[in-house]
């Protein structure tokens, strides 16, 4: 079968959601990024609802990395999740590496307070 990676990275998603579920005192960071942006969200599977949400566009970005971007991206996250109550969540990479990035997200998302 030929695969490319669109279709390997569906995939890779699937096989992480069988095992991923957020609950409501463990929420999901879910995590998709385009050519132009970064989006994240956390979602209480149980209800289909999101919690909170940030993406690369409501940060000021002029003259910046993308792995700066990401970063800053996580921390805004972190920061919005800690205020709504949420401190430990499941992180969902959707199929994407955990390098680069994914990886800096991440680590943003650690220092502004969330655990995973």
């Amino acid at each position: 079968m030929n695969f490319n990676k669109q279709l390997r990275r569906k995939r890779i998603k699937q096989g992480i959601r069988t095992k991923i579920n957020g609950t409501k005192i463990r929420p999901r960071i879910s995590i998709y990024k385009s050519n132009k942006a970064i989006y994240s969200q956390i979602i209480n599977d149980e209800l289909g609802n999101t919690l909170v949400s940030c993406s690369s566009i409501e940060i000021e970005k002029k003259g910046k990395k993308n792995m700066i971007i990401s970063k800053e991206v996580g921390v805004k996250l972190a920061k919005k999740a800690v205020s709504a109550g949420i401190k430990n969540v499941l992180f969902d990479r959707s199929g994407y590496k955990y390098h680069g990035k994914i990886k800096s997200f991440a680590e943003g998302a650690r220092e502004g307070g969330l655990n995973f």
